[in-house]
């Protein structure tokens, strides 16, 4: 007898992966001619540096749609404890006209691969 989750014949097939998140909000804004152009105008999205709660520091990756503007933030006291504060975004500035995406708290790399997925997918 087969398992109700197993197709006969094979084994279960892994989930299908989630469907990409729903466009971020995107907003115009001044285009970044460089990375510092760009911290600065990502530094509007962000809590201050160093502020209670707020990001020990902002980092900028430059990558060839645009700057990926992302936070570190400080090390939990108990790092086996869950975060007090889930979540976050990056942000990206787009180099051609200023828009600002903001995409989930990825590692850089990640989070350039799914803004091409979303640029590629947008109407128009």
């Amino acid at each position: 007898m087969t398992d109700p989750g197993t197709p006969v014949g094979g084994s279960a097939l892994p989930p299908p992966p989630p469907p990409l998140p729903p466009e971020a909000q995107t907003t115009g804004g001044p285009v970044p001619h460089s990375a510092d152009e760009a911290l600065e105008i990502g530094r509007n999205h962000f809590p201050p540096v160093g502020s209670p709660g707020g990001p020990t520091g902002l980092f900028v990756h430059e990558f060839d749609e645009g700057y990926l503007i992302h936070a570190g933030w400080p090390l939990p006291e108990d790092p086996s404890a869950p975060p007090a504060q889930p979540g976050g975004s990056n942000v990206v500035i787009a180099k051609e006209d200023g828009e600002v995406t903001f995409l989930p708290n990825f590692p850089p790399p990640e989070a350039v691969k799914l803004y091409h997925r979303l640029r590629a997918n947008r109407p128009g």
